[in-house]
């Protein structure tokens, strides 16, 4: 599904669809009741976006997941996209499993960046499970300010 808006004014969350009663819900409804129990859990990986005075930056908590299962891209000039997929372990028909509360299955997460985002520059590392993406931001251009002289 994609949600597009036509809007001058910045909206950093427009392609990010985020329900706050989705992980409520799906804490009560087992996943295998709400959609396949391999993506379930693991989908909508969460992610911080702060900005500074010099760049976004992103955080990503992806324990288990090396740099190789992870893409980080821009798309349509403006839209930052991570994605990836945590590979679900190999099973052996001798384990006898007590529980299982470890996720695997693909994720995306995308966000509309603003105008004043060098998508050019933008720089990606994963460490200790955590990915962190900086899109560094341009200046800010001042106006340029010209005195006129009053006469009379």
């Amino acid at each position: 599904m994609s949600l597009v808006r036509r809007s001058n004014e910045f909206d950093p969350f427009s392609m990010d669809l985020w329900d706050p009663f989705d992980y409520m819900f799906r804490s009560i409804v087992p996943s295998s009741a709400t959609s396949d129990s391999d993506t379930a859990a693991f989908a909508s990986a969460r992610i911080d976006w702060k900005e500074t005075p010099e760049a976004h930056v992103f955080k990503a908590d992806l324990p288990g997941v090396k740099k190789e299962e992870v893409k980080v891209e821009v798309e349509d000039g403006n839209v930052l996209v991570i994605s990836g997929e945590r590979s679900k372990e190999k099973e052996d028909k001798n384990d006898k499993w007590h529980r299982v509360e470890r996720s695997s299955g693909k994720f995306m997460r995308r966000f509309r960046l603003p105008e004043n985002a060098k998508v050019d520059q933008v720089k990606a590392g994963l460490e200790n499970g955590v990915l962190t993406v900086s899109v560094p931001k341009a200046e800010e251009k001042k106006p340029e300010v010209k005195a006129i002289e009053i006469s009379g």
